[in-house]
């Protein structure tokens, strides 16, 4: 206000008061300044700490993604982290960086600017929609008059009602007749367990946390308890040793359909398990076979069968296959060989190799940065996959021309480049043993090329095992009789669900009824997780 716009009083008292006044405005805007400052200052320190945070977490990004992607997830490196560990880590960084954001937006006073709605994937259709209408309150003097709706926001939330348990009371009416004989009354549903509590929807309930979520039943115990629902876990291990004998036959069946397919995925991995009299675990073995016709646009469903056996010998892969005649896709393992021997004749298989086993034996070299051969190895393979994922899901036909065109001469070349430089390494050297390790399988490497049914790798039936390993470290088998084949059998049918985009627990709730009410064996087909009808 200049001097001229200032209008001054002529009273005394008046003027005082005016520069009272105008005193105490200028101390609250002081004040005022004061606090602005005292709550910017304080607003650079949480930005400096989470900046400081962000940075950290960033970096810890950084090593990971060098770490994960760099050596393609195979996992070469001492104490490297599978996916599942990988997976863990970047969640607890979103929950950490969600953190950070949640105390900058509180020191910020809520000033923050309201961020736009983003595009949001809807939905599945079937679930429950429970709508909430809140209407506005009535503005003063609009009480008579008329409401006309012009609009309305919809926002949609996803919610969740916690698991509850339930008790079905089944009464059985018994009826008599006035002048008849007899007594009528309705037979007792058919059950899985025969007397017993459970319905068939609560033991696939802990099927399905145990052999597909890993959840071990002492941790079952423990959750349910909380219900004030008290089911001791030896009870339910007998549960699962029952059903596991009544799923038996689709688990051989589900073997049985795998053996009918052109081309069949096999590998085995280590369970833990006790060794008999000595209290002491040692060495199991699941035998993984798969089924997935879709990479050569076949229609067959996609199918797994897991095996529980105490060796890894050559007899086991054997007995499993007996009677398979088609393609049998493995790693290196010497013990599938037995099944393709020369004088078996048209009774061996004919074995398809596995070039990622093939890249990471020179991967690791690569990485450590010990040998150049191995860097032009991993170099000059690096398109074979990149042409599998233009034929993937297409007919045979048409991946083998592809294959012919583009992938035939680097396999050539890779093979030139290995003949070429092998007789220039130490014969204990380490790409010395990788190259072997090619060259003694370049029959089986180089089928791809010529039959469209072959994959460029066995990821296949290494996805399939995957899960499994995450189960086994929350369990101690007693061999194969002693909760291992129980195992492999509800395992084999749970992921095959799974497979074919099935709700386990759905499938197998319905499934295990139909067995109670004597489902006919001539018909097992139709209750296989591929016939399912949601």
């Amino acid at each position: 206000m200049s001097a001229p716009d200032l209008a001054l009083p002529d009273d005394v008292d008046a003027l005082k008061a005016m520069v009272v006044a105008m005193a105490e405005k200028a101390a609250g805007l002081e004040e005022r300044n004061a606090d602005l400052e005292a709550h910017n200052t304080h607003l650079e320190l949480v930005n400096k700490s989470a900046e400081e945070r962000i940075a950290r977490l960033t970096a810890v990004v950084k090593m990971l993604e060098r770490a994960r992607f760099g050596s393609r997830s195979e996992r070469l490196r001492a104490g490297a982290l599978s996916e599942e560990q990988y997976a863990l880590v970047f969640d607890e960084i979103e929950t950490g960086v969600a953190a950070i954001q949640a105390q900058m937006e509180k020191s910020a006073g809520g000033s923050k600017a309201k961020r736009a709605p983003r595009p949001r994937k809807g939905f599945a259709a079937h679930l429950e929609r429970v709508e909430v209408v809140i209407e506005p309150e009535t503005p003063a003097g609009c009480e008579a008059l008329e409401k006309i709706l012009i609009g309305e926001d919809v926002s949609e939330r996803l919610d969740v009602t916690p698991a509850k348990f339930r008790v079905i009371v089944t009464r059985r009416p018994k009826y008599a007749y006035k002048g008849w004989d007899g007594v009528i009354q309705a037979a007792a549903p058919a059950r899985i367990i025969e007397s017993g509590i459970p319905t068939e929807a609560l033991l696939a309930q802990i099927a399905v946390s145990k052999y597909a979520d890993g959840l071990p039943l002492y941790r079952q115990e423990a959750i349910y308890a909380r219900d004030q629902v008290e089911i001791d876990r030896s009870q339910m291990a007998q549960w699962m040793g029952k059903l596991g004998f009544e799923l038996e036959p689709l688990a051989d069946y589900a073997l049985a359909r795998i053996k009918q397919g052109e081309r069949v995925f096999a590998d085995e991995t280590t369970l833990p398990t006790l060794a008999p009299g000595s209290g002491k675990a040692k060495t199991a073995y699941l035998w993984t076979y798969v089924r997935d016709d879709r990479p050569f646009g076949g229609s067959g469903p996609p199918i797994v069968a897991y095996r529980f056996e105490d060796s890894r010998a050559g007899e086991c892969v054997a007995r499993h296959l007996d009677g398979y005649r088609g393609i049998l896709q493995v790693d290196g393992y010497a013990a599938y060989n037995r099944l393709a021997r020369s004088d078996r004749g048209n009774d061996g298989v004919m074995l398809a190799a596995c070039w990622s086993h093939v890249r990471r034996k020179f991967y690791e070299l690569h990485a450590a940065g010990s040998s150049v051969i191995a860097s032009q190895t991993v170099a000059q393979m690096a398109p074979l996959w990149a042409a599998e994922e233009a034929v993937r899901g297409q007919d045979p036909a048409v991946r083998i021309t592809a294959r012919q065109e583009k992938s035939a001469v680097i396999v050539a070349a890779l093979f030139a480049l290995w003949e070429k430089e092998l007789p220039k390494l130490s014969g204990k050297s380490k790409p010395a043993e990788a190259i072997r390790y090619a060259l003694g399988r370049r029959a089986a490497l180089e089928r791809f090329l010529t039959d469209g049914r072959i994959e460029i790798d066995s990821n296949t039936v290494e996805r399939a095992i995957r899960p499994q390993t995450i189960t086994r470290k929350n369990s101690l088998f007693a061999g194969s009789d002693g909760g291992g084949r129980t195992w492999a059998t509800i395992a084999t049918l749970l992921t095959t669900a799974k497979m074919n985009q099935v709700d386990p627990h759905a499938w197998l709730t319905l499934t295990l009824e139909r067995i109670a009410n004597g489902w006919p064996n001539s018909d097992i087909d139709a209750l296989m997780p591929w016939n399912y009808q949601r």
